[in-house]
């Protein structure tokens, strides 16, 4: 009988080793899916950008974070922080860290943070400065991490850039930050959303070369949702 009480406590304590250790390995995973069950009221959700998260080329009210917050639900508040034309290097020709939208998605306190920058600085006036993106990359990523809300963190590979580009956008800058992003997120245990890859086989949702039509962005929603939710 002892000996069957034994086998069994070891039994039972072999199940919650297992259980434990698994339940970490998940907490540890930057890209899990998010629980619903472990917060209170609305997940705030932070899009972080530039015009591309701002929803230029998508029609009114179509954005990705507009259709992200209609693919979430009630249980989650999605709010657009994207800034026209503004660079993730701090000192491209419009950084991200000086325009109002970043003062604001910070005093907004998310609970998740996505963020989508580097297709402005593929400008050769702003890509001439790229030792600098891993290091600005990761200022940025500072900044979120002190919040109070501890907000799980992604970073996006950026949308691509069909054949010769536009406004000086090119897709050789984005594929050069890819290894950086990955890098980064790495180093600061961010996840990641393969926003390029929502895009890749779709050059016509892109049809001036760098901003996403309303189906573009769709599409993004999509790719942000299943991350987010593992759905």
């Amino acid at each position: 009988m002892k000996s069957f009480l034994r086998n069994s406590y070891h039994c039972v304590l072999g199940f919650l080793l297992v259980g434990l250790l698994v339940a970490n390995a998940v907490a540890a995973d930057p890209n899990a899916p998010l629980d619903v069950a472990d917060y209170d009221g609305v997940i705030r959700v932070a899009c972080v950008g530039d015009s591309i998260t701002a929803g230029v080329g998508a029609a009114r009210g179509k954005s990705y974070p507009a259709q992200l917050g209609q693919l979430l639900g009630d249980r989650w508040e999605v709010r657009n922080f994207g800034n026209s034309g503004s660079t993730l290097l701090n000192k491209g020709n419009k950084p991200y860290q000086k325009q109002k939208q970043f003062s604001g998605a910070l005093a907004y306190n998310p609970q998740v943070v996505i963020i989508m920058l580097g297709t402005n600085d593929t400008k050769p006036n702003n890509w001439k400065l790229k030792d600098q993106f891993v290091a600005d990359y990761l200022d940025l990523l500072g900044h979120f991490s002190k919040l109070e809300a501890k907000p799980r963190i992604f970073v996006c590979y950026a949308v691509p850039v069909p054949g010769k580009g536009n406004f000086g956008i090119n897709e050789a800058g984005v594929q050069e930050q890819r290894p950086m992003i990955a890098k980064i997120a790495k180093q600061a245990e961010v996840g990641v959303i393969d926003m390029h890859a929502a895009l890749a086989d779709r050059p016509e949702t892109l049809p001036d070369r760098v901003h996403p039509n309303t189906e573009g962005a769709g599409l993004m929603a999509k790719a942000a949702h299943a991350v987010l939710t593992g759905k």
